[in-house]
């Protein structure tokens, strides 16, 4: 079995992701579902070597680490169809491989369905904005549309620390640095340590993985760097704690004065299918760094107010909780009442908003989602 060929096959699908092991066979998710890629039979264990030699092939670092360690993350790409960012790692002692398909073309902020807000805060000039959610919930995707916008309207230096590179930026006024790890640098840290030297505007760090990283992101956004990253984090409210939780006890009244400082915003994704079943919808929380947001993260007795900011926030400066964002959704009709309650953060709140019970706020302006 070719691997390109399997490849092939599932991005003339529509296939977002494949997975492959060994007495299966090849799958790929269409539209959130997981099928069988048509014309394969069961992949045996020759299948499985050639497929990892063909991805490791031009990397021995990544052949070691797969070996040391027993996963590794790597791009590939077949000329003319796609890339796709791949995972090999290990299951019941034998190699397995998932591949998310990466679009070629970089969608606009319209195309992607996001509120208009968004906009606004990828111009800010300075400051940390970060982007949450579950893996596959558009996270890279939405970073790489409010670059590209940058990148319409800016002259700058933009630099990018991703694991892999996924979407490949063209300078229209920017000038754009695209750094991949373990290929251009050793990791984000190291990769994000030497753009300051490297005279930047803007920084993308494709994850904050760690506590060094953390740290340098928020000294960079301090600096009147404009740094963007993401977090696989729920919600405004739980990447707000999962930062402060990861510094020491002693740091951590310091740390909240410095992420109220330079913080700009907090997206949250949840992607939902599409009621017409073409694709799927984001419904996002969006929580922009106002005053009082300003004073619930410094004390950590306010936090929890920070939902209820959002939901109050709407109108005034484009906040909304992720549960607005759903019924405001299914009020347009994209989306099913079963998806509503199943995605909501809490389900009989919005059940009960559905219903006419409880007033809902104005609707925001979307456009055609493009994942």
């Amino acid at each position: 079995m070719e691997l390109d060929a399997v490849l092939t096959e599932a991005v003339k699908s529509g296939a977002s992701d494949i997975h492959l092991k060994i007495g299966s066979k090849p799958k790929m998710r269409v539209n959130t579902i997981l099928r069988d890629i048509p014309g394969f039979d069961t992949i045996t264990p020759q299948d499985m070597v050639g497929f990892v030699n063909k991805i490791l092939e031009k990397s021995e670092n990544k052949k070691a680490e797969l070996v040391k360690s027993g996963e590794v993350d790597i791009s590939y790409s077949i000329h003319g169809l796609s890339r796709f960012r791949v995972n090999i790692y290990k299951q019941r002692g034998t190699y397995a491989i998932a591949l998310r398909v990466l679009k070629t073309v970089i969608p606009s902020l319209e195309s992607l369905m996001l509120p208009e807000v968004i906009k606004k805060i990828a111009e800010e000039p300075r400051g940390l904005v970060l982007v949450t959610g579950p893996t596959g919930s558009g996270k890279s995707t939405t970073l790489a549309s409010m670059l590209d916008y940058r990148n319409e309207i800016f002259e700058e230096t933009i630099i990018t620390i991703e694991d892999p590179i996924e979407y490949i930026f063209r300078d229209k006024k920017a000038y754009i640095v695209q750094r991949e790890v373990d290929l251009d640098t050793k990791d984000f840290y190291t990769g994000l340590r030497a753009a300051l030297r490297e005279d930047p505007d803007v920084i993308m760090v494709g994850e904050m993985r760690d506590l060094e990283t953390i740290q340098t992101a928020l000294r960079a956004a301090e600096t009147g760097h404009f740094v963007l990253s993401t977090l696989h984090t729920q919600d405004a409210k739980d990447t707000i704690s999962r930062i402060i939780n990861m510094f020491p006890a002693e740091e951590q009244n310091h740390l909240r004065i410095l992420l109220a400082a330079v913080l700009k915003a907090i997206i949250s994704q949840r992607l939902i299918p599409r009621k017409d079943g073409n694709g799927v919808v984001p419904a996002v929380e969006i929580l922009i760094n106002t005053g009082a947001i300003t004073d619930a993260i410094q004390n950590p007795d306010k936090l929890f107010m920070i939902q209820d900011l959002m939901e109050k926030g709407k109108k005034q400066y484009g906040m909304q909780t992720f549960d607005q964002a759903v019924v405001e959704l299914y009020e347009k009709g994209l989306i099913s009442y079963e998806d509503a309650l199943l995605y909501a953060t809490n389900p009989s709140d919005v059940e009960l908003k559905i219903k006419g019970i409880t007033t809902g706020e104005e609707e925001t302006d979307f456009g055609t989602y493009g994942f």
